[in-house]
């Protein structure tokens, strides 16, 4: 699901920013560039971890609702959580001869990885 919060980025020696409707949540950059990354990445985890918490996400308030400053302004950050839940690791199991596990075991071959790595080849993905 895609989550949208509005930041205040402030421009004083740098920029730093913050969400008005995630208490905690803050972001730093030297440019706006860093900051809108920094910015994203922050609000991701702390909503993930509010989420995995079992805490109910704040309402975002809406822009036009928001004061600033001459040194600040309004903008939306955006973060889709659904990403990371697909990243969750699944237990697969599947069937391959004999001969072909011996070898590999004997050879410490990480099973999940050869697999991961050629389903990303053959998906293109």
């Amino acid at each position: 699901m895609l989550f949208n919060y509005p930041l205040i980025i402030h421009n004083e020696d740098g920029y730093w920013g913050e969400f008005p409707d995630v208490d905690g949540c803050n972001a730093q950059g030297k440019t706006l560039e860093e900051i809108l990354k920094d910015a994203s990445e922050a609000l991701d985890l702390h909503l993930l971890s509010m989420l995995i918490d079992g805490e109910k996400l704040p309402k975002p308030t809406y822009p036009k609702d928001i004061k600033t400053d001459k040194n600040s302004f309004v903008t939306i950050i955006s973060v889709d959580l659904d990403i990371k839940k697909k990243d969750t690791a699944i237990k697969k199991t599947l069937t391959i001869p004999k001969w072909l596990n011996e070898r590999a075991e004997k050879e410490h071959i990480n099973f999940s990885k050869v697999l991961q790595e050629a389903l990303v080849e053959k998906l293109s993905v």
